[in-house]
């Protein structure tokens, strides 16, 4: 009780101390009257302590217990008072202003018209002398200051209500304006690291070449290029500047990634061999970016660090992924050392349910294959949508940004996870975009009971806080995607997509902290746990090609054995490095036999 009286606002204690003056000044009046009142005085002022704080203690719990004792204590006690004295109908006047500031919704139906009509009734029944139009005149009057008074009271509790959601939005629009800035501030990095890197390595290449053809009228129309080279990347960089889309993602893939490979060649001065296998198919705005900036990064690498003369890049469309492998004939490394470029095409490909893959050794050049998996279309599919959030204007926002798409129909909004639950027995969503941190029950008991009532039924969670802690545990709860607010709708409604049809995502900030941690206890032995057997996951495949390895067989052998091609081998190779913690075949197979797979 004490904490609710904490929480008043002035009206309450405005009405209190009505209350309480009230009750003083009838207390002193019967004591002033006692004589001619047959009630023991004793019993008379009990029955008035318990008019003042009965009523009182029921409005604490529930407005409608309160009418309920108002009306029989106070009313009762002014019924008796006016029986013995006509003028004492003047106290009822104190609790029907009460009755009428207290009431709300439908009680004014019930609570005004015995307020206003039923006690003046009652009163001249028990006290003929007393003036029926005057006592109803009264008692209308004392109902309508009340009435008033309550008016304004639910004025300023919604101006109060307005105030707060105000400051929540301004905290909301301020979280989300750092968060934007620091996701922008990141993709810019990453972008102009590929297109720099890219451009400025093949300047830089040219212009080593041309040293010694200055003097000579070759110089000159070869200088012409390279001036064209450095205006397209300055271009290029503007666009990325003014959030625009850079021209090459408006090309098809192939044609993009041929124009790149023709490019690089052209002033790098190192011959690219581009082949293609399978017939072109579709691909998201996401999928066309990460193969181009693979293959960017790639060829980039080959001349910088690896002194590559040759480059061969296939590109496979496959009935179920998309493979585009990068073969050069540098020097190789023994120990590769991941850098940002690296890194940026691993979150990239993982993004998308793909993985990006180096076979490096010395003296053999480098292999970098980056697989993603054919997002199948169906132009008929229609995705049906629940959106959750606590947030009004979230969910209206949402719902607007993603009926703008024919294949996504939003057919519910919740505010809680149980409004969630119960839309879902009524509607039948296909996913669920919820938020995470919601009154009632937040989104990760929600995702919990959501996958055991409907363990097929995918959950995006939609969340402004980017801690890679929670979104590991909102994966363990049951969730197929963690993604920030400030996503891009249009990526938004790729990720939707890519989710429905079984995939998992990590938004990419948070996937990039979730590496580093992992990288970071990798290398620390003292906090590495000994995995056990189960905890591998390896397929059939994985294993029997481990087993080869484990017996010194090289990958091309190993793909003629299998009927496979050297890439296959490789990619699934790479998958088992990645599932066992590990970098290469020797700790592959050390590790394998250690948990006793081999």
């Amino acid at each position: 009780m004490f904490e609710m009286v904490k929480q008043w606002f002035w009206y309450d204690w405005f009405m209190l101390v009505v209350r309480l003056m009230f009750s003083v000044s009838l207390l002193f009046t019967t004591l002033h009257f006692q004589d001619q009142i047959p009630l023991p005085i004793w019993g008379l002022i009990f029955w008035q302590l318990i008019a003042f704080s009965a009523p009182w203690l029921c409005l604490l719990l529930n407005y409608k217990y309160y009418l309920l004792a108002e009306i029989i204590l106070s009313g009762g006690l002014s019924l008796y008072l006016t029986s013995l004295f006509p003028e004492a109908y003047l106290s009822f006047l104190t609790p029907a202003f009460l009755i009428a500031a207290n009431s709300a919704a439908t009680s004014y139906r019930w609570s005004g018209p015995m307020t206003m009509l039923g006690f003046p009734l009652l009163i001249y029944v028990v006290s003929e002398q007393s003036d029926p139009l005057a006592v109803m005149l009264h008692t209308v009057l004392a109902y309508a200051g009340g009435f008033a008074f309550h008016l304004l009271v639910v004025n300023h509790r919604q101006s109060e209500i307005i105030r707060e959601q105000n400051r929540i939005l301004e905290q909301y629009l301020s979280q989300i304006e750092r968060i934007t800035l620091a996701e922008e501030r990141h993709r810019l990095a990453k972008d102009l690291h590929d297109t720099i890197g890219h451009s400025y390595t093949s300047i830089m290449m040219s212009l080593e070449q041309l040293r010694p053809e200055l003097s000579a009228t070759a110089g000159e129309q070869r200088l012409e290029p390279l001036l064209e080279l450095t205006r397209k990347g300055l271009e290029e960089v503007r666009t990325y500047l003014h959030q625009m889309e850079s021209p090459y993602e408006r090309l098809p893939l192939l044609e993009s990634l041929q124009q790149l490979a023709q490019e690089f060649q052209a002033h790098a001065n190192v011959p690219v061999r581009f082949r293609v296998f399978g017939e072109e198919y579709p691909l998201s705005q996401q999928a066309k970016m990460t193969c181009y900036r693979c293959l960017q990064e790639s060829l980039t690498n080959a001349v910088r660090h690896g002194q590559a003369t040759a480059i061969t890049v296939t590109l496979q469309f496959e009935e179920r992924q998309l493979r585009l492998e990068v073969q050069d004939n540098g020097n190789g490394m023994a120990i590769r050392q991941e850098g940002f470029g690296l890194t940026a095409m691993k979150e990239r490909a993982m993004n998308l349910q793909g993985q990006v893959s180096v076979y490096s050794e010395p003296g053999q050049g480098t292999l970098i294959v980056c697989t993603l998996p054919r997002q199948a279309e169906r132009p008929d599919e229609v995705i049906r949508l629940l959106i959750v959030d606590d947030q009004p204007f979230i969910r209206e926002s949402l719902h607007a940004l993603l009926k703008a798409h024919k294949d996504l129909e939003v057919v519910g909004l919740a505010e809680n996870g149980e409004q969630a639950i119960q839309l879902c027995e009524e509607l039948s969503p296909q996913l669920i975009l919820m938020d995470l941190d919601m009154p009632t029950m937040n989104g990760m008991t929600a995702a919990r009971i959501l996958k055991e009532k409907w363990p097929h039924m995918p959950i995006l969670i939609l969340t402004a806080f980017q801690d890679p802690e929670q979104a590991l545990e909102v994966l363990r709860s049951g969730a197929d995607g963690y993604l920030l607010k400030t996503t891009d709708p249009r990526v938004l409604a790729e990720n939707i997509r890519l989710v429905y049809r079984g995939g998992t995502l990590i938004d990419p900030d948070i996937s990039s902290q979730l590496f580093g941690q992992l990288e970071t206890e990798k290398n620390d032995p003292e906090s590495a746990e000994p995995p056990t057997t189960n905890t591998f996951d390896l397929t059939a495949r994985e294993l029997e090609i481990l087993t080869m390895l484990s017996k010194g067989l090289r990958y091309k052998t190993i793909a003629s054995k299998l009927y496979l091609s050297d890439g296959t081998v490789r990619n699934y190779a790479s998958s088992a490095y990645l599932k066992l913690g590990v970098r290469n075949r020797e700790d592959a197979v050390q590790k394998a036999m250690d948990a006793g797979l081999l």
